[in-house]
């Protein structure tokens, strides 16, 4: 059987006829926040002159071959084909069917070895054998056999190859580019930040995480980040969400206006890797990039009542936690969509988990409000005491709203009541509203330490 010789971090190109690459190659790696990825693979090829194939081994497995690019002096491609059909037993005993190999089978008293001639039938659940005139089912039962073959088929490879034919001008050694996009490469943003509730500060620790089931690892790459959406079309990965249901609580509550030093393309932040490094296939990997100490925080809480009615019993409100992005008392960066998880020190100084929430990326000077959970001693119960229908088209709502606080301390609640659809009017309240929005109005209520506290409003509503 035809041996074939194997270097570290790609094969040399024998069994195709391809000529040898030099050993030279660099990675650079663009990874976006939705499993996209540009990958650029520069290396050193040797052109022969006239028409030839070029093979590039080890690129993705999940290489979109339609946006592959080959850059370099003197060369214009013809075409190109990416074999992804990767070496294994079972493919290679597949694409024998119609085939002979050599079954060897080793006697387990003696030791002693047999060899037979065998024609492959099929591999249809099992390996059907013709040997010379029995039909045999190779099984597998655990007695010593194996089967050998004579040579590897042109069209299965040990790695993930994209092949391009070229006519080349002068003969000789060039360095290449080959540029393609490719899913299974990601990465997201982690944030972990301790709340210190004896001054009202936070610390805030973010984090990269990245994450490659592209089928091949990338070695020792230059690595670049960028937070951002850009647009895919169909064929891309990403299917348009045409229904949304109800959207999660904002995190967002006013948007920066600073800008800060960080590099930009176009409307996307960049975020580079300060060494190179590698990106192992199967790896998730977290790079550290933000690390801020003493911000102010506010700790309070929410409520949201989705419509105008009663709830049977009282609901829990949202233990909400809001700080800054600004330069100025707050984190002073902008940061990338992910997920931010919230912990606090007990007793015993052990810092606990107390909650997550994602936010959307978010740029420089906003303002964040994070929920964490649902409070356990802080309740409000929605109430309609009387709904009066004044004409066909216009319904008067007067609504209790009663709150409740076991801490031993008071605190104050966002009360907020949605679902003010159509022209919506308050007419009395005994605390005076913020509107929020034409279907949201806001309170702000205080409720005493261990004690309640109620409020009332009036609502004209008119379809």
């Amino acid at each position: 059987m035809r041996e074939h010789l194997l270097s570290i971090g790609w094969v040399l190109c024998l069994l195709a006829g391809a000529p040898a690459m030099a050993a030279d190659r660099t990675l650079s790696v663009t990874i976006y926040a939705d499993d996209l990825a540009l990958v650029q693979d520069r290396r050193d090829i040797e052109v022969k002159g006239g028409r030839q194939r070029i093979e590039f081994q080890d690129v993705s497995a999940q290489i979109r071959p339609e946006t592959a690019s080959l850059t370099a002096g003197d060369i214009s491609i013809v075409e190109q084909n990416f074999d992804f059909d990767l070496l294994t037993p079972a493919k290679l005993m597949e694409k024998a069917v119609g085939r002979e190999v050599t079954i060897v089978r080793v006697n387990p008293a003696t030791g002693a070895e047999t060899r037979e001639e065998a024609l492959v039938l099929a591999t249809n659940g099992g390996v059907v054998l013709k040997i010379g005139q029995r039909i045999e089912v190779l099984r597998d039962d655990g007695l010593p056999v194996r089967v050998i073959f004579d040579k590897v088929p042109e069209n299965l490879r040990a790695r993930p190859t994209l092949s391009v034919t070229v006519i080349g001008g002068r003969a000789g050694t060039r360095p290449a580019t080959l540029s393609y996009l490719t899913p299974g490469l990601g990465w997201r943003a982690d944030y972990v930040a301790l709340y210190n509730e004896a001054d009202s500060k936070i610390d805030v620790q973010g984090w990269v995480t990245l994450t490659n089931s592209s089928g091949v690892t990338y070695d020792n790459a230059q690595t670049l980040l960028v937070a951002g959406s850009p647009t895919q079309v169909d064929g891309g990965g990403r299917q348009p969400n045409y229904y949304r249901g109800q959207q999660p609580r904002p995190t967002l509550q006013q948007a920066g206006t600073e800008s800060g030093s960080r590099e930009r393309l176009g409307d996307y932040y960049l975020y580079p890797l300060a060494e190179r490094t590698t990106i192992a296939n199967l790896q998730t990997k977290q790079v550290s990039f933000l690390d801020v100490h003493g911000v102010p925080a506010e700790h309070g809480y929410e409520f949201r009542n989705r419509w105008l009615g009663t709830a049977e019993t009282p609901q829990s409100a949202k233990s909400v936690y809001s700080f800054s992005t600004s330069a100025h008392a707050g984190l002073g960066d902008q940061l990338p969509a992910g997920v931010l998880r919230f912990y606090m020190r007990d007793k015993r100084g052990d810092p606990q988990f107390i909650g997550e929430s994602r936010i959307d990326h978010t740029p420089m000077g906003s303002t964040l409000s994070l929920a964490t959970g649902d409070a356990f001693d802080v309740k409000v119960r929605a109430v309609v005491d009387k709904r009066t229908r004044l004409s066909t088209f216009n319904w008067q709502s007067d609504m209790r709203y009663e709150l409740s606080n076991a801490l031993p301390r008071p605190v104050t609640v966002k009360l907020l009541q949605e679902g003010l659809w159509g022209d919506s009017r308050i007419t009395a309240e005994s605390q005076k509203s913020t509107r929020r929005s034409a279907e949201t109005a806001e309170w702000a209520v205080t409720v005493p330490a261990n004690a309640k506290a109620s409020l009332t409003a009036t609502f004209d509503t008119r379809y």
